[in-house]
């Protein structure tokens, strides 16, 4: 998937304006970064498990994308620095939990009895599994090899069980959101394996024989 390179151009071209002019207000780029952390999840986790699908989805989708405007804002101060890198991966974690912790409630507060359990097991899995994927290329960034290899970037998630859910909130049965979070556990798996065989690699062709 590729979603996630052409999503930094759109976002760029979105809201480069927004950047430049927060930045001549002083705003700090952390501060934005947390707030727009604090603004996803809130909106998460008040909308999507009442139901309000329609409306959450596109509102959580906008906040998501925006949440590129801390990096816009640093390169155009000329500021980019590596709390600021640290701050803005963790808090990505944080507002990623957020959205498919609220997905699984939803899926947890239906009446479909036999999607209940497993929905809200399969949303928490993708908490857990996109973790694991994050966690793949920090460690091997740490080791000094990039692996960044994979077909589950954050944003091709996040847009993938968007799209899931809209399609519930307009009318489709609940079991599309249920297969989309499986399908999104089976691809967060692949990429870390996928991210796995990158490091394995890599170190073999340094490490002496």
């Amino acid at each position: 998937m590729v979603l996630g390179n052409r999503g930094r151009s759109v976002t760029t071209a979105l809201f480069g304006p927004l950047a430049r002019l927060l930045v001549r207000a002083g705003v700090s780029p952390n501060v934005v970064t947390v707030l727009g952390t604090v603004a996803t999840s809130a909106t998460a986790l008040w909308l999507l498990p009442t139901g309000n699908l329609v409306v959450g989805v596109p509102v959580v989708v906008v906040l998501v994308f925006a949440d590129s405007v801390d990096g816009l804002m640093a390169r155009e101060r000329g500021t980019e620095s590596a709390f600021g890198a640290y701050l803005d991966s963790t808090m990505d974690r944080v507002s990623d939990a957020a959205i498919f912790t609220a997905l699984g409630l939803y899926l947890l507060w239906q009446d479909e009895q036999q999607w209940q359990g497993i929905g809200f097991a399969l949303g928490m899995a993708c908490v857990f599994f996109g973790m694991l994927v994050s966690y793949a290329r920090a460690r091997a960034e740490g080791l000094g090899i990039s692996a960044k290899a994979g077909i589950a970037e954050r944003a091709d998630r996040l847009i993938f069980a968007g799209v899931a859910a809209l399609a519930v909130g307009l009318g489709a049965p609940a079991v599309v959101l249920v297969l989309a979070l499986g399908l999104l556990v089976l691809a967060n798996i692949i990429t870390v394996i996928q991210r796995s065989l990158v490091v394995y690699r890599a170190s073999a062709e340094t490490e002496p024989e």
